[in-house]
């Protein structure tokens, strides 16, 4: 399986994830977070990149090697599906948010055959609404979903009873837990911190900040 410490020391080291618990961001939701994750950066660094590549095809060939396809969800998910399918030799299509306003008003681009298993491809899961948004569009158009693959889950309670509930598997190269653990072997915060950045995972709708 994934090496979780591997992956989220590459992601602290680009960048790609930023702690300020001092100074919490604040989310499309309205939630204060002491942590902003854009693994978008990760594109940038070709070695990171193709480590970050590597360990997500050795995830999907160990957990999900019955996949006919990928689908990658726009934006972010779309470079991550498409390296993948491209080392493992699959096909590959994308979901958009919405279906296009003008040509063939397609929300699903790329060719695919009903009936065929595909795995889903994130870059990142907070509340898993959006990405089992992606789901229930793919399932609509004939196709199997078997599962979704991400770089990094904050692993909320919220996410994980609505893949349940959906019954769909979903597995992560990293996690929250263990980035902040990272950052506090690595010295980038405190051991005291860590454990007011882990009460904000339990309860992130009402944390505060320090």
């Amino acid at each position: 399986m994934t090496n979780e410490k591997a992956v989220a020391e590459k992601l602290l080291q680009v960048g790609a994830v930023k702690l300020s618990p001092e100074n919490p961001f604040t989310w499309a939701s309205g939630w204060k977070s002491p942590i902003y994750c854009d693994n978008r950066k990760v594109l940038s660094f070709p070695y990171t990149r193709d480590f970050v590549k590597s360990e997500m095809c050795n995830l999907i060939f160990e957990a999900f090697p019955e996949a006919d396809l990928l689908a990658g969800v726009a934006t972010a998910g779309i470079p991550w599906g498409a390296m993948a399918a491209d080392q493992l030799k699959l096909p590959y299509i994308y979901v958009r948010p919405k279906p296009k306003e003008h040509g063939l008003g397609n929300q699903i681009e790329g060719s695919f055959e009903v009936g065929k298993k595909v795995l889903v491809i994130e870059d990142l899961i907070s509340t898993g609404k959006s990405s089992l948004d992606v789901v229930t569009v793919l399932k609509n158009a004939g196709l199997n979903v078997i599962g979704m693959v991400s770089i990094f889950t904050y692993g909320f309670d919220i996410a994980t009873k609505a893949f349940e509930a959906a019954g769909i598997k979903y597995l992560s190269l990293t996690n929250y837990a263990t980035l902040i653990s990272m950052a506090v072997e690595k010295g980038t915060i405190s051991a005291d911190t860590e454990k007011l950045l882990l009460q904000w995972r339990i309860d992130p709708a009402n944390w505060k900040g320090i």
